[in-house]
C-alpha cells in the first residue's frame, strides 16, 4: 500500500508540534521550512488536520499552528485518516462482471479477494490505532542517545516558535 507524502508530514508536523510551550504556535512556513517540503502542499494537509481536531489555528500574521488535543490522544490512525480520507485503500470494482464471459446475475458470494483485503485493512488499521504521538515521541526519545535529534528540534523551536498571546 502506498501513502501520499501528506502522511509522513503530517506525521511529523505534529510531532513537533507536541514540543510547543502552552502558547506556543507554528507557523506553516516554519514546519514545512524546517522539513523541506512545499509549504502549500503542507498547508493542505495542516488545514485537513485542522478539520479532523488534531490540529489548531490562530489566524493572522502572527498566527500559526499548534495540537489541539494532548499526543496521547492523537493516534497514527487519526492522522493517516485525516490525510488520506476513510474509504478503504482497496476498492473492489467486481471485474468478475465484467469482459466477454461475466458471471450471470447478481453473484451469489461476496468476492473473496476483497473480502481478504479489508481483513488486511483492518489490522493495518487497528495497528495503526494502538500508536500514539506520545508513544513515537517517547520511543524517538529513548533512540536519541546523543541528543542531536532533541537538540535540532529544540533549536527549531527555540527560533520558530509564536506565541498565541502576541498581538
Amino acid at each position: 500500500m502506498k501513502m501520499s507524502d501528506g502522511v509522513e508530514q503530517a506525521i511529523h508536523s505534529v510531532a513537533m508540534m507536541a514540543g510547543l510551550t502552552a502558547d506556543g504556535v507554528l507557523s506553516a512556513a516554519a514546519l514545512a521550512d524546517f522539513h523541506g517540503v512545499s509549504t502549500s502542499y503542507l498547508l493542505k494537509h495542516l488545514q485537513a488536520l485542522s478539520g479532523a481536531g488534531i490540529v489548531m489555528t490562530k489566524p493572522g500574521p502572527t498566527g500559526g499552528y499548534r495540537l489541539a488535543r494532548m499526543p496521547a490522544d492523537i493516534t497514527l490512525l487519526d492522522v493517516v485518516l485525516a490525510i488520506e480520507g476513510p474509504a478503504p485503500a482497496f476498492r473492489c470494482a467486481e471485474i468478475r462482471q465484467r469482459g466477454p464471459n461475466p458471471l450471470p446475475g447478481k453473484p451469489k458470494m461476496p468476492c473473496a479477494i476483497n473480502a481478504a483485503m479489508l481483513r488486511a485493512e483492518r489490522v493495518y488499521r487497528d495497528e495503526l490505532a494502538k500508536v500514539t504521538l506520545a508513544d513515537i515521541i517517547g520511543d524517538l526519545r529513548s533512540k536519541d542517545t546523543d541528543g542531536a535529534i532533541a537538540a535540532r528540534g529544540c533549536a527549531f523551536l527555540a527560533h520558530n516558535e509564536r506565541r498565541r498571546s502576541a498581538n
